[in-house]
C-alpha cells in the first residue's frame, strides 16, 4: 500500500529492507496499493486537501489544478497520483524527470495525452532544464512550441494540447526551481506515519496477501517500519515467508521477532545501511561533523542514497544532528551502537519514534 516508484536496486550484500524497491516486488506492490481515497491510510491532512481540490473541480466541470507531492520515499506519493486518475475518471501516464532529457521526449508525451488525463512525473526534480521550461508553458497555456530546423531558419511550431493535470512527486522538494514549483496549484508534503497508522496498512495487505496475523504480530511489525508503509507491507511478506517456513503461517509477535532478526531489522527498524552509517559517525569520526560525501564513501555508498534513503529516517528518530559544519551524532546513535556518549553529544536518547 502507499508505495511510490522512487526505486534504486540497493547496492551490497544481503537484504536491505530501506524504501527501495526490488523489482520482484512490483506485482505484489501492485494489488497492494489503494484504489480510492477512502482505501488510503494516513495522511489524513493531505487525503482532505486533495478531496477537496479534486471534487470541486469536478462539481466545476474544471480540469483540477495541478498537484505537486513531496516527502520521503514510501510514504504514497505514487499511489495518490493514481487514485487521482480513479476519483476524476481519467487515463494516467506515468513517466520520470530522468527519462525526460530531450525536449521532444516530454513533447511527444503531452501531445498524445487526452483531455482530462492525469500526467505524473516522478523525481520531477531531476528533470532536464530544457524539458523543465518547455513544461512552464504547457501547465500554464495548454500549448508547446516545436522549434524546426536550426540556426537563422528555425522555425517555432505551436502545438495545442488537451487539457490535462499534471503530477509531480519529488523526494527532494529543495531541488526544484521556484518557476516549476510555483506553477502548481495544490503542493502536499507527506509525513511519515505513526504506528497505528501503520497498524492499519499492515492488517489491510495481511488481508489481501491471505496471511493470519495476530493483533501482537501487527503492531511488531508497524513499530520497525520506519514510519513508512513501503518497509511496512515488504517486512509483512518477509516475516510472512518465515512464518510459512520455519512456523505454522501465523504471524504474531514471536514470528515477527525472530523474522525480523534473520533480515536484520532491530528494534527500532534499522536495516544493515543504517547501522553502517551510525557506526561510521561514532566509531570512524568520532561522533562528527563530517560531510554527507565522506560519510557515503566510509559505508560504501552513494551520497544520494545515504541523503534520501537513510537520513530522513536518521534525522527524525533523532540519531544524527545535521549542523553547518556537517552530520552529528547525537545521544541516541552513541547508544545505539553501545558506546557511551561523549558531554560534548547533542540530544537525548531515544526508544519509540512512532509509538503513537
Amino acid at each position: 500500500m502507499h508505495e511510490d516508484n522512487d526505486d534504486w536496486p540497493p547496492s551490497g550484500d544481503g537484504v536491505a529492507l530501506t524504501p527501495q524497491q526490488d523489482l520482484g516486488d512490483q506485482d505484489v506492490e501492485t494489488t497492494l496499493r489503494p484504489r480510492k481515497l477512502s482505501e488510503f491510510v494516513g495522511q489524513a491532512r493531505v487525503r482532505e486537501q486533495l478531496e477537496l481540490v479534486l471534487h470541486g473541480a469536478l462539481k466545476r466541470g474544471e480540469q483540477p489544478d495541478h498537484v505537486l507531492f513531496s516527502g520521503p520515499p514510501g510514504l504514497g506519493k505514487t499511489s495518490l497520483s493514481m487514485i487521482m486518475a480513479t476519483e476524476l475518471g481519467a487515463s494516467i501516464r506515468v513517466t520520470s524527470g530522468p527519462a525526460l532529457e530531450r525536449p521532444g521526449d516530454l513533447a511527444a508525451m503531452l501531445s498524445n495525452l487526452a483531455e482530462g488525463d492525469v500526467l505524473f512525473i516522478d523525481e520531477i526534480h531531476r528533470i532536464a532544464r530544457p524539458a523543465e521550461e518547455m513544461l512552464y508553458l504547457a501547465m500554464e497555456d495548454y500549448r508547446v512550441d516545436i522549434v524546426v530546423g536550426k540556426g537563422p531558419g528555425a522555425t517555432s511550431i505551436p502545438l495545442e494540447l488537451a487539457p490535462f493535470t499534471l503530477v509531480g512527486a519529488t523526494t527532494r522538494s529543495g531541488a526544484l526551481t521556484g518557476p516549476l514549483r510555483d506553477r502548481f496549484g495544490f503542493t502536499a508534503h507527506m509525513e511519515f506515519y505513526s504506528a497505528a497508522e501503520l497498524e492499519l496498512v499492515v492488517r489491510r495487505s495481511a488481508g489481501i496477501l491471505g496471511v493470519e496475523l495476530r493483533d501482537d504480530g501487527a503492531t511488531e511489525i508497524a513499530r520497525r517500519s520506519r514510519g513508512t508503509p513501503r518497509i511496512a507491507n515488504r517486512l509483512l511478506r518477509r516475516v510472512r515467508d518465515f512464518a510459512e517456513v520455519r512456523a505454522d503461517g501465523v504471524v504474531d509477535r514471536e514470528v515477527a521477532r525472530a523474522a525480523l532478526a534473520v533480515y536484520d531489522v532491530d528494534e527500532m527498524g534499522l536495516d544493515r545501511l543504517d547501522r553502517a552509517v551510525l557506526a561510521a559517525l561514532v566509531k570512524s569520526f568520532h561522533g562528527g561533523p563530517v560531510g554527507i560525501s565522506t560519510l557515503a564513501v566510509a559505508v560504501g555508498e552513494e551520497p544520494s542514497t545515504v541523503e534520501e534513503v537513510c537520513e530522513p529516517y536518521l534525522v527524525r528518530a533523532g540519531m544524527i544532528a545535521r549542523t553547518p559544519r556537517g552530520r552529528v551524532a547525537t545521544v541516541a546513535a552513541w547508544q545505539h551502537v553501545g558506546l557511551t556518549p561523549p558531554e560534548h553529544a547533542p540530544g537525548e536518547a531515544q526508544t519509540d519514534l512512532f509509538a503513537e
